[in-house]
């Protein structure tokens, strides 16, 4: 299993535009003062599904072969993943099965449902649903799509980075959730193609440290459990394609307490009027966490999505 290139970025762009528009890169000036330096962002909530996971899906779906397509998929998700690869399924009439932790984000639920996916329940966090969907998807015959070891997701999640570099050439960092590592993988792959000297920093949480550890370390390590607020991180492992490309790639990574997951969403609601689900406010706290090393700097921050549940926003506006 190979890293995807610059080119099979720039490749899955046919396939992704087909059925997206590049989303914003956009400044607002209280996030500027806020943070202490000139702020860019990447608005992922923007997008049909409210988060970047749907360029990864959009690549892959489209290059399956006949017979897979007609196997249908299968998937593990929190659910932003799964929108993904239900939306992809429903533009090219794949039959489609996300399993997803018990409790998870209701509204995401009843948006991959809506995609028209077959959503089941199990496990007590993403990653005993994956092992169960590793286990069943050659018994039913399904085409298994993990969130992070497919090539092609990460060429098409690359698209969001490679549009950063079109549109700011010149920015010097770029702050984005890590969960499964596709997203920050991607942003890793366009910067060294451009030849771009931009530092890329990954955002984890305190609760859900498993990567922030392993890429610190000497050894991988995978975490008993976690617990953060952020669905979109809550990863207890590591993954072979993502990680090997991050070890390499990967610049810095902070980690956030659950509070400053809150202080996110709140800045990102304040001071740029977008909603932002915890992952997506993440890397407005930790730029901010950072201001003292970014003065001078150009920095672009990855919201990568929007899909907050209203039980989570009302706790977190509450404080």
């Amino acid at each position: 299993m190979n890293a995807p290139s610059l080119e099979d970025v720039e490749a899955a762009r046919p396939r992704v535009y087909a059925h997206l528009q590049p989303t914003p890169l956009l400044r607002h000036p209280l996030l500027d003062e806020w943070i202490g330096c000139k702020t860019w962002v990447k608005h992922e909530n923007h997008n049909p599904t409210g988060a970047f996971k749907i360029r990864g899906g959009l690549n892959l779906v489209a290059q399956l072969s006949p017979d897979e397509r007609r196997r249908g998929v299968v998937s593990a998700s929190t659910g932003n993943h799964g929108q993904s690869i239900a939306f992809a399924c429903r533009v090219h009439g794949v039959p489609c099965h996300i399993f997803v932790p018990v409790g998870s984000n209701p509204d995401k639920m009843a948006a991959m449902r809506a995609l028209g996916a077959d959503v089941v329940e199990y496990g007590r966090d993403f990653d005993e649903a994956r092992e169960h969907v590793e286990a069943l998807a050659p018994r039913k015959g399904w085409r298994y799509v993990h969130s992070a070891n497919e090539p092609w997701l990460i060429a098409g999640v690359g698209t969001l980075a490679a549009e950063v570099f079109d549109d700011l050439p010149d920015v010097d960092w770029i702050f984005t959730p890590v969960g499964g590592g596709s997203g920050a993988s991607g942003c890793c792959i366009v910067r060294t193609g451009r030849g771009s000297r931009a530092r890329v920093v990954g955002v984890q949480a305190c609760g859900a440290d498993a990567f922030a550890r392993s890429w610190r370390g000497p050894a991988r390590v995978t975490a008993d459990r976690v617990a953060t607020c952020a669905d979109g991180v809550a990863t207890r492992t590591t993954y072979d394609l993502t990680f090997s490309i991050l070890k390499k790639e990967l610049d810095e990574v902070v980690t956030l307490e659950e509070e400053e997951f809150g202080e996110g969403v709140r800045a990102a609601l304040r001071l740029t009027h977008n909603l932002a689900e915890p992952a997506g406010g993440a890397p407005l706290a930790a730029a901010r966490k950072m201001a003292p090393q970014l003065a001078g700097s150009r920095i672009v921050c990855v919201m990568s999505g929007g899909n907050i549940d209203g039980a989570t926003l009302t706790r977190v506006l509450s404080r």
